[in-house]
């Protein structure tokens, strides 16, 4: 259970009207311990921790709300104290006391850990290369492959199901985008930075992530070669295989459905379901959604082109203003408009520029059927002696029941041993015999029953050394 312990009221912390302000603090502490500019070195005391969360709070706003007093704390540092104090209580933080020194550090919890990454990755602050999950994919079982190390494969497994959460993640992203453009323009107080967000995005987010997606990364253009690879994998030898699947057992034995099923093909299916459902699903819902997404951008653009050309140009205004005016003033402006709106200007043509263009003359096609020469001897002696080949070891069905009749002549039983070897198609019939047990061959009227007799025929022309059965016609429509 996850709301166990400490972690009973784990999301109290994000209910008041203080959850703006905690979720900073929340963020520049997780950068604080797990970003490139952490000082892996140092644990933090109690006095870094409040001067963490009282930065914090000089940044995040406070949200309003009935249930609070708003003058509940005298300053940041209280406040900190106070927010320290909400997160170890509610499992985000841990208290760890040095055994030495007998000092007080505090650290995250795993969950707390967890879902401080989600709220930091979410402020988008970070470039991120999630699009080449696909590719890691690859990589990752590419080296199983190699190396046989399950390591590589349970990786493989993970980044194949990131490929469908990263789909949906930037599915969701554009709709939030679409929308909001909309609800900013739709303010006209806003439309300059509704443009400017929607341009930054476009450069940012648009061009480094949806294009290296749709193009280098996409899953389409590594499918087929993880495909492969997972054919190759499947075509290992049997103890390769059992090997990995031992050393799967032991170290995911959580992903063990039963004993009968297999760890290794379980999470070899996972993958190819990942990737078609990537490919067949979430990739044209990505591509109708960027579609619509563009085709809303192309609107806004438009209205902001339309916003722009009308700031410096009241129409209205002007008609208001010209309507309070005498007739006479209306008459003169509006003369003096009309002389300097009328553009038209006679000229004449200089014959100097007026040249005629050269027709361009088309290359001939070639479109004659070249007529091919006869093959050579060589070509048909060696197409000639591959049919023959296939021919001499071919073995059929009709063929080896005719084989079993005519050995088993009145007789309802036969052993192997005494099965009859005059030619090469009765010693390929003698080689394939146990196949007449299969359904197939029973579907066609020949039904027999093969039992072991228990002994090993050797010292045989053919054959070095082989099992011996018994054979029993059961039932023969066609005899």
């Amino acid at each position: 259970m996850f709301f166990t312990d400490e972690r009973l009221q784990f999301f109290r912390p994000l209910t008041s009207k203080y959850r703006e302000q905690i979720v900073e603090c929340l963020r520049l502490l997780h950068e604080r311990l797990y970003s490139a500019r952490a000082d892996y070195g140092e644990s933090l005391k109690r006095e870094q921790v409040l001067d963490i969360f009282s930065e914090a709070l000089e940044r995040a706003p406070l949200l309003e709300g009935d249930d609070e007093d708003g003058s509940r704390f005298k300053s940041n540092r209280e406040q900190a104290s106070w927010i320290l104090t909400s997160l170890i209580e509610n499992g985000w933080l841990e208290r760890q006391v040095d055994q030495a020194t007998f000092q007080s550090t505090y650290p995250f919890s795993r969950m707390g850990r967890l879902f401080a990454q989600s709220l930091a990755e979410a402020h988008g602050h970070n470039t991120r290369t999630r699009h080449r999950n696909t590719r890691n994919t690859l990589n990752a079982l590419s080296a199983f492959a190699e190396h046989g190390e399950v390591y590589d494969l349970l990786d493989a497994h993970e980044y194949a199901e990131r490929i469908i959460a990263d789909f949906t993640d930037i599915i969701a992203e554009l709709e939030e985008r679409k929308r909001q453009l909309v609800r900013e323009v739709e303010a006209q107080q806003l439309v300059q930075q509704a443009s400017d967000q929607f341009f930054d995005f476009m450069e940012r987010r648009f061009q480094p992530d949806l294009a290296v997606r749709l193009s280098a990364d996409s899953v389409e253009k590594h499918r087929e070669r993880i495909q492969d690879v997972i054919s190759r994998i499947r075509r290992k030898p049997r103890e390769w295989k059992a090997e990995a699947e031992r050393e799967l057992r032991r170290l995911a034995p959580d992903l063990l459905a039963d004993e009968r099923s297999s760890i290794l093909w379980q999470l070899l299916d996972g993958i190819e379901g990942c990737l078609r459902n990537a490919a067949d699903i979430m990739l044209p819902a990505l591509r109708r959604t960027l579609q619509s997404f563009t085709q809303r951008a192309d609107i806004i653009i438009r209205q902001l082109s339309y916003l722009h050309s009308q700031k410096h140009s009241d129409i209205v205004g002007l008609c208001r203003e010209l309507s309070a005016l005498p007739a006479e003033e209306q008459a003169k402006r509006l003369s003096t408009a009309g002389e300097e709106m009328a553009v038209v200007n006679l000229a004449l043509v200089d014959p100097g520029q007026v040249k005629l263009r050269e027709r361009r003359e088309r290359p001939p096609v070639q479109s004659l059927m070249e007529t091919l020469d006869a093959p050579e001897d060589d070509t048909l002696r060696t197409l000639a002696v591959n049919q023959l080949l296939d021919k001499a070891f071919n073995v059929n069905a009709s063929g080896l029941r005719t084989y079993l009749r005519a050995a088993l002549g009145n007789g309802r039983q036969l052993n192997t041993r005494d099965l009859p070897v005059n030619s090469a198609n009765d010693l390929l019939a003698l080689s394939h015999v146990i196949a007449l047990a299969s359904a197939e061959h029973a579907a066609s009227g020949l039904r027999v029953r093969i039992e072991p007799s228990g002994e090993t025929i050797s010292n045989e022309t053919y054959f070095d050394r082989r099992d011996g059965f018994i054979i029993d016609l059961e039932h023969d429509e066609h005899a």
